[in-house]
This record gives C-alpha cells, sequence and structure tokens, in this order.
C-alpha cells in the first residue's frame, strides 16, 4: 500500500514510522518512509529547526511542493514501490490562521492507495508541541486542529478515489499499535476489528481490567485492531475533575513516546484546560468510536461477570454494538456473566460465545486468522 499519513504537529509521527519501518524490515520486508517536513527543511538550510512555520505562505507552498516531486520521482515506477509512507499534514493551525497542507495535483501523481490519520492523547500532542515550538496554543486548540486534521485527511481520501481506505489510527502507549499500523499499510487484507469492553465504570475492579487487557492483546494478536483504549482522555478529565474538588491548579501526566525522546519526567497540564475541554473530550469519544468501527469488518464484545452474576455492560458498549449492526458488521459477542443475555444482544450478534478462547477458536476454523504473512502468525 501507498500510504499517506496525516496528523496535527506534536504527534512525533516520524519516530513512531521509522519504528514501523523498521519492524517491516526486521522482518524481511520493505516500507519506504518520506518525511514531508524533514525534506522541506532540507530545503531551506536558512530555516531555523522549529520555524519553518513561520515563513510566508507561498515560500512554505514551493518547500512542500520541492518534497512532494522528490518524493513522486523517487517512488517510481509504482510497482518498484508498492508499500510506501508518506508522513505529511491536511491542514496546520498557525499564525497564519487554518491554511491545507497539501496539492491535489502532486496527490494524483503520488497515486495513494490509503490515508491514515494518527492521533494521539492531546495532552501529549500540547506538551510535544510546545515543547518543540514557540507558540501559545491551549488544549481546546489542540483538539480542534486534530478535528479538522480528521475531516480534512478524510475529504482528500475521497478526492483521491480512497473512500474504503480512510482510517483514523491512534499512535497509542504501547508496541501493538506499531503492528496494527504495519499491519494496516502492508497487510490489509488482515480482518479488522473493533474490540470493545467496559472502561470507565470498571477502572475499580483489578480483576475486570486484567480480563479485558488480556482479551485486547488476544484481539490485537490475530487481528488488524482499532482498539478505542489507545486513546484515554476520558480518564485525564477524570482526573482533572477529582483534582478541581480538592482545590489542585495542575495534574501529572507521565509521557510516553517510541524511540525515547521524551525521557520519563511527568509534565503538568493545567486543570481548567482539561475541564474547559470536557465537552469537546465526551463528543470526539462518541464520533471517533463509531468511525473505528466503521472502518472495521466486525466488532467484537467482551461483556464480563461482575459481582452476583451481573454483566458489566456499559450503555458505551450497547450503543456500539447498535451501532456495528446497523451498519450490517459482523457482530460477535463474549458472554461470561451467568445471567443470560437480553434480547437487544441475542438479536443483533452474529454469534455469542463463552470465553475468549472460544471465540479466536471459531475465527481460526472460519479463516479469518491471516496466515503467510510477515508477522509469524
Amino acid at each position: 500500500m501507498r500510504a499517506v499519513v496525516t496528523g496535527q504537529i506534536g504527534l512525533d509521527k516520524k519516530p513512531f514510522l521509522e519504528s514501523v519501518s523498521n519492524l517491516v524490515g526486521s522482518r524481511g520486508g520493505r516500507l519506504d518512509c518520506y518525511h514531508v517536513g524533514s525534506m522541506m527543511y532540507q530545503e531551506a538550510p536558512d530555516v531555523r529547526p522549529g520555524r519553518i512555520l513561520d515563513l510566508p505562505l507561498s515560500r512554505l507552498a514551493s518547500l512542500r511542493r520541492a518534497a512532494f516531486k522528490d518524493i513522486i520521482s523517487h517512488t517510481k515506477p509504482v510497482e518498484d514501490h508498492p508499500d510506501i509512507i508518506v508522513n505529511t499534514h491536511a491542514t496546520f493551525r498557525w499564525r497564519h490562521g487554518l491554511f491545507s497542507a497539501f496539492d491535489f495535483d502532486q496527490m494524483e501523481l503520488l497515486k495513494p492507495d490509503m490515508f491514515i490519520c494518527l492521533l494521539d492523547n492531546v495532552e501529549m500532542a500540547h506538551h510535544r508541541l510546545h515543547t518543540e515550538h514557540d507558540i501559545d496554543a491551549t488544549l481546546k486548540d489542540c483538539m480542534v486542529w486534530r478535528e479538522e486534521e480528521i475531516i480534512v485527511t478524510e475529504l482528500l481520501a475521497h478526492a483521491m478515489g480512497c473512500h474504503d481506505n480512510f482510517y483514523i489510527l491512534s499512535r497509542g502507549r504501547h508496541d501493538e499499535t506499531l503492528e496494527t499500523c504495519l499491519r494496516l499499510v502492508t497487510r490489509p487484507d488482515m480482518k479488522k476489528v473493533y474490540p470493545s469492553f467496559p472502561m470507565s465504570h470498571v477502572v475499580d475492579m483489578p480483576d475486570v481490567l486484567a480480563e479485558i487487557e488480556a482479551f485486547r492483546a488476544a484481539i490485537a494478536e490475530h487481528f488488524i485492531s482499532f482498539d478505542p483504549a489507545d486513546v484515554d482522555e476520558k480518564l485525564l478529565l477524570d482526573r482533572a475533575i477529582a483534582a478541581s474538588k480538592t482545590g489542585e491548579e495542575f495534574i501529572d501526566v507521565a509521557p510516553h513516546a517510541f524511540g525515547g525522546r521524551e525521557g520519563q519526567a511527568p509534565f503538568n497540564v493545567p486543570v481548567q484546560q482539561v475541564l474547559d475541554i470536557a465537552g469537546d473530550i465526551d463528543g470526539q469519544i462518541y464520533m471517533r468510536d463509531f468511525k473505528l468501527i466503521d472502518q472495521s469488518d466486525m466488532i467484537v464484545s467482551l461483556i464480563p461477570e461482575l459481582d452476583g452474576g451481573m454483566p458489566g455492560l456499559s450503555s458505551g458498549v450497547e450503543r456500539e454494538l447498535q451501532h456495528a449492526f446497523e451498519h450490517t458488521k459482523e457482530v460477535y459477542v463474549v458472554w461470561k456473566p451467568a445471567k443470560a443475555p437480553s434480547p437487544f444482544i441475542t438479536e443483533t450478534a452474529t454469534k455469542i460465545f463463552p470465553s475468549v478462547d472460544d471465540a479466536l477458536e471459531f475465527f481460526e476454523s472460519e479463516g479469518m486468522f491471516a496466515m503467510g504473512n510477515l508477522f509469524g502468525h
């Protein structure tokens, strides 16, 4: 696949995507990465690091076109470069205001097969943005920019004829997201799964959390997994609400990174700025999780058993199952409680299993596990 990967500034896309490329190489494959921003700096040695977006728009456009011209030239003929990643942006929200970061004519010459908009927790993007650039942007600004980047990337994908090949992907905190990106670009034929499970109301139940973690890992091992927990801003909001009740002005956040560029020291996030984006967090979770389902082939939902044999069935999981059913996705449910599922589960599920192992055995028997790929499965 020839994939264009976008995302707002502050995601540290380059080390993440280089890690994906290196992982492919370590398994005998080849995935070339082209980083438009780095190539623009090479074209403009007079520009200080972190300051290129302060240039006039006309020069920015000229540098970008020069970088894309080189990429198009280096990746011809297409059959000799089947798997590439072009790391760029769809939009910029900077001192010039909001402006686009691509040219249609060059995108057509590039002949992309896939568009991916990369995401990360907003506090991480905000932290990296201010570490690397001299700019005054709030968490709210970063939330708005992320939404704009998603929408414009999706529109660009449609304009390029990639109607069914636009994806939202979180870079997350774990190596599993490297695997997801690798599979998406190099083995798009693999089954794409949205793992569904309760989140907020089981945070104080360690046994249930361990069960959910094992379920998530099992899905990630065998499929392209679009895991909703890879972006966990709801936990950030819960912490900010709790901190506000005790009069705290900041909460500490531990950074995460691929390639170890950030160190381990926590950084402060203003409580009020988090409270100011409470509506954005909830709204984007609602939008993002449904989009993750839409870009999947099927949903697999784990319903754990709580005290008294009651189902750990949250309103979010119910809505996800209904959305998947109404959008003609395959709906699989792992039902652990002693209490029998309601008709709202049985009438919408393709199949119900008593355990994760039973579900995996069925998926394997149905040929859903990809064979003979780069991943050793």
